[in-house]
This record gives structure tokens, sequence and C-alpha cells, in this order.
């Protein structure tokens, strides 16, 4: 890629910041830093972009008021009140360095399980489509003060890349402390060399290093979040955000990584698979029906092998080839002891199965993703 244009392109974009930027010594907010950035996503909206602002903070603002110590987080009760003074604190400042520039502002809080649950991801998404047609910034944050795991190894750089998905996004900006990634440590190899460019995370995911401030991040997050933008078919980057005007400056040819989108886009509904945790059971197949996927067909019972978990009909399942590999995700048409009935079976045999008309594909391509 030459230049970031897919970024400046993107009729939507999310960016994320991260606690180290927005809250400088003993939580301070970086305000005049803050002010920047509005001007800046101000100024991408006056050009028809229309974005969204996943903001972290929340903790680090609330435990600064509230002079608790190690930022908040030392037990899970303390990080539960500081996000919940801090989040009024966060939403405030971005409702007025917003409404300075003539636009407003929503806050949505969610955890990374409201992005699970396909009824409530549809509900989010839809919430994101209305406030983006109606030219208003949402400003997302995790649910930190009713969130538990998500507190202690959760973060907001998966969760950008989450919403990214849900927002129909077609590139995810994490402003982060660091340059991007890096060949080596800097602090142990003076010879380290930056990373403009990602095509195969595979390749690259020994490198990610511990850089962290005072959020929950880290390169590691930042490579997850990654699998999960470009598996979506959306771009995503890990910019320096320490100056002011970071969005600017990274449009204008900053310094940053970008990874590069698998080809072809699976769409928002579909793109939804790739970003479940833990998927209901696994399907393993024959090594023809493996084929037959990847040239897009659906999946039939008669090239199921094994079954493993007990899930529902429209439960997301992945499905594995001979060895092993996952080769793709989908929402299961017949519950896993359903299933186990007519596994390796021809269509014309499923009826006696059953004992009721079968349905057409165990999973259909239509809502499965190859991954």
């Amino acid at each position: 890629m030459s230049g970031p244009l897919p970024f400046a392109d993107a009729r939507r974009l999310i960016v994320k910041v991260g606690s180290a930027l927005l809250a400088g010594e003993g939580g301070a907010v970086r305000r005049d830093w803050a002010s920047s950035l509005a001007a800046d996503i101000a100024e991408r909206a006056a050009r028809g972009q229309r974005v969204v602002l996943v903001s972290s903070g929340a903790i680090a603002l609330g435990a600064a008021a509230l002079s608790l110590p190690g930022g908040g987080r030392r037990d899970l009760e303390s990080a539960q009140a500081a996000a919940a003074v801090g989040q009024i604190a966060l939403a405030a400042l971005w409702s007025e360095l917003f409404a300075a520039r003539g636009l407003l502002a929503a806050q949505l809080l969610l955890t990374l399980g409201d992005l699970e649950d396909r009824r409530r991801f549809l509900n989010a998404a839809a919430t994101i489509d209305r406030l983006l047609g109606l030219g208003v910034v949402p400003v997302v944050n995790e649910n930190d003060t009713v969130a538990t795991a998500e507190i202690r190894f959760g973060d907001n750089d998966r969760l950008a890349a989450r919403v990214g998905v849900a927002a129909g996004a077609e590139a995810v900006l994490l402003l982060s402390n660091v340059d991007g990634l890096m060949t080596a440590d800097p602090a142990r190899d003076p010879a380290a060399t930056r990373i403009a460019e990602v095509r195969a995370i595979d390749e690259v995911a020994a490198l990610a290093g511990g850089a962290r401030g005072p959020g929950t991040g880290g390169m590691a997050a930042k490579l997850m979040a990654a699998r999960i933008a470009v598996a979506s078919g959306i771009w995503l980057g890990i910019a320096d955000g320490r100056g002011e005007r970071p969005l600017s400056r990274f449009l204008g040819g900053g310094v940053g990584t970008v990874f590069v989108p698998q080809p072809g886009s699976v769409g928002r509904a579909r793109a939804w698979l790739v970003t479940v945790s833990e998927p209901a059971g696994r399907i393993s197949v024959d090594a023809g029906a493996a084929a037959a996927l990847a040239g897009g067909a659906s999946l039939l019972a008669a090239g199921v092998t094994a079954i493993d978990g007990a899930f529902n009909r429209a439960d997301v399942v992945e499905v594995l080839a001979p060895g092993g590999r996952t080769i793709a995700r989908g929402l299961s048409a017949y519950r896993a002891d359903a299933l186990r009935r007519i596994m390796g079976l021809r269509s014309d045999e499923h009826a006696a199965a059953l004992g009721h008309e079968p349905r057409s594909a165990v999973i259909h391509r239509d809502q499965m993703v190859l991954l």
C-alpha cells in the first residue's frame, strides 16, 4: 500500500484512543491533545466521512478523581467504581469538544458480550447506523462498570475492530503511544525498524511485544484486533498518536503500521461470524467437503465426519478440515443431536433418519465465512 488512502477514503472509519494518550501523569486529561483529535474528526466529518470514536480512559480518569492507588486496577471493585465515576467525565469531555465544532456526540457503552450475541450485535449495529446517518459521532467504550473479565483481560483494541464490523466500516485506526509494529524491541535492539505494512499476520505474530501505558492493551491485543479486522475485509492501522492532530498526521503520511485485509469482503452480516470469540461447537469434514467449501459450496451432511459440542440450530460453529485446521465458521441449520443422526448420509437418506423433511444444508454458504 502506498499511503493511507483506504483510511482517508473510507466511508466509515473507526478511531480508537488508548488511555496512555488521553490521560497523562496521575490520570490528568490531556485536554489540548483531545481537542486536537476532535478537530481532526470534525474535519473528516466536513468531508463526508463518518467517524466512530472508541475511547478508553474511564478507569484512569475515575481513579484520579477518587485518588485510588494503582490507577484503580488493584481489584475489581475499585476498577468498577473508577469506571462509574470516570465514564461521566469521559463522556462530558468528548461531548464538549465536539459541540465546540458543531458536532453532536453520543455515548455507547458495550461489553464484548454485547457483540457476541447475534441479536444484541444487530441492535448495536442498527443504533450506530442511525447515529451516523444523523451526523452524530458515536463515542464507544467498554462498559467497565459491570464488566468482570473484560476489565482484567479485555481491551478496546479488539472492541474497536468489532465495532468496525458492527458499523460496516472500511477501516479501523488504533492511535497508540508506539510507532507501530517493530521488528524487535527498540529498547533492546537499536537496529529495530518499524514494519509499514503487514499482509500475513502469522508471519509477525512473534513480534507482539509489551509496550503498555495505563490501559490494558499492548501489541498482542492490537494483533488480535488486526486478525478480526482483516478477516472481515477491514483495513487496520496502528499509528503514533502522541502528538497533536494525530489523525491528520497519519492521513498525511504519518508513522504507523497498516494491516491489509484479506481479499473479498464478506459483508457485515457474515463478518460477525469472525468476531465471535468462542463457537458453540465444531464440525469436522472430509477432504471432499473441505474442497467444496473452498469452491463456494454449502456444507452437506454427507461430508461431515465428526461433531463436537451440544450446539443448537442457528448457533455459531467452526468447520474443521482433516487434520483439525479451522477452515470456516457458520450458523448451523441443525442441532448437534440431529446432525449426528444424518452425518455421513446422502440427502435422500435424511428424512428417514430424522423422521421429518431435512433442511437443504448443514451450513448454507450465505451463512458461512471461510477462514
